[in-house]
């Protein structure tokens, strides 16, 4: 049987508006062991961050066992299941500056100290002095996928006078943010080339309404396996638009409102991470792109995590909740919980001979330690995924001497595959990875 090309799009046109749907790699388009392509081409390999604001508690975060076999500490219980995809890097320290919330979070995402352009009430406003790390890898990558990069958010941004450090994840450089994108119905749009602005009855319809004969035609060119597999790609999505098209309301085309709204005023975030981490997986197993963002709320966290017990933000509980804050550690189980799911939905998405994890190396960390105090030591760091065979998964490394965290980083920047020679500036600047998480 004739190789597929891995390239192969299903198109149609929806309303006069140009509408492809990408396929995931199938055997017809791999070699015989199903560990690259059948031009002998690699797999590829994905880099992408996961961010959630206002830190952990470290006494019940970082896990007590070290090396192979780390068990979860009782914040981490929800990871329990992925621990042989999820490496953790502990003991490392911010070396760029102190600043409350400003330091961490350019310090992790660009290895540098932040770029101030002013002040406000009793702190600054700053913005990153140079990209951030998903932007390297952007860089590396590009040209190979439709799309440069994708931002994908789940808690909203609640407000603040602090500068783009504080609303965004993803820069360019200073002041030069890429957005987070938080309405999953125009995300499915961009993906699969469907606008807001087609015509209401049509944008009832699916695209996959619009696919039918082109389906037909190649099924008649896979094997039994590749047949199963296609019609699991197109009931995904199939699923995720009867989905998003049941919050579209009675206008038929969705606004910039989120897909998920508010019940009762408060946040839908299980169902609006559930949702941005399917949409992510179709965006990879099709390689619509190789590097992302995710930021699940933003640094100085606003989100109320009511499903908790939680009647304030996250922010406001570190600061005002008192003894051993368990509202606060409750909803900080509740974010890795949420990240469980993100990473369960790409280890559940097969890919040759494995599954989307074994080929993404994801940075998972925060802009700080312990919001109570602002900490930037005993950083919360996680790499999960396997970087195709580049890292060292399911390790516990800890160091003993606070080290830099962009060792961390340069450690996931490689384990996506990007050549990287260094990471960082002046303090933060590092040349070489954590040899402990690397393959």
């Amino acid at each position: 049987m004739k190789p597929l090309d891995r390239r192969t799009f299903l198109r149609s046109v929806l309303g006069g508006v140009a509408a492809s749907v990408a396929l995931p790699p199938l055997e017809a388009m791999l070699g015989v062991n199903g560990t690259a392509w059948a031009g002998g081409e690699e797999l590829p390999t994905r880099f992408g961050v996961w961010f959630w604001g206002n830190g952990i508690k470290p006494d019940r975060w970082v896990p007590s066992t070290t090396g192979s076999g780390w068990s979860p500490s009782v914040e981490l219980d929800g990871l329990a299941g992925l621990t042989d995809y999820v490496s953790i890097a502990s003991g490392c320290e911010i070396k760029t500056a102190t600043h409350p919330h400003h330091s961490g979070m350019t310090g992790i995402m660009t290895g540098r100290k932040y770029y101030q352009v002013g002040t406000t009430r009793d702190t600054i406003v700053s913005t990153f002095a140079s990209q951030s790390v998903d932007q390297l890898a952007a860089d590396f990558y590009s040209g190979q996928t439709p799309f440069r990069s994708l931002e994908l958010g789940v808690t909203r941004f609640r407000g603040t006078d602090e500068g783009t450090t504080f609303q965004h994840l993803s820069h360019n450089g200073p002041n030069s943010p890429n957005p987070s994108e938080y309405d999953p119905v125009a995300v499915y749009n961009r993906l699969f080339g469907v606008t807001t602005d087609v015509r209401v009855d049509l944008a009832r319809q699916s695209v996959l309404d619009h696919l039918g004969e082109q389906v037909i035609r190649l099924h008649g060119r896979l094997g039994h396996s590749d047949q199963v597999r296609l019609e699991q790609h197109l009931d995904g999505i199939r699923t995720l638009e009867l989905q998003l098209s049941a919050e579209r309301g009675a206008c038929g085309v969705p606004d910039s409102v989120s897909s998920w709204p508010d019940v009762d005023g408060q946040e839908q975030i299980e169902q609006q991470n559930r949702t941005m981490s399917e949409l992510l997986a179709l965006a990879l197993a099709c390689d619509l792109t190789r590097a992302f963002s995710v930021q699940w709320s933003t640094a100085g966290s606003g989100v109320v995590v009511w499903q908790v017990g939680a009647t304030d933000s996250m922010h406001s509980m570190s600061h005002n909740e008192t003894g051993d804050q368990p509202t606060c550690h409750a909803a900080i189980g509740f974010a890795m919980d949420n990240l469980a799911t993100f990473l369960q939905t790409l280890k559940d998405t097969p890919e040759g001979d494995g599954n989307l994890l074994d080929r993404c190396s994801i940075l998972c960390t925060s802009e700080l330690s312990d919001g109570q105090v602002h900490s930037n030591d005993e950083y919360p760091i996680m790499i999960a995924g396997r970087g195709g065979g580049r890292l060292r998964s399911g390790v516990h490394y800890r160091s003993g001497s606070k080290l830099n965290t962009s060792h961390a980083v340069l450690t996931a920047l490689r384990g996506g595959g990007v050549d990287a020679a260094s990471f960082g500036a002046d303090e933060g600047y590092v040349t070489s990875g954590i040899g402990e998480l690397e393959a």
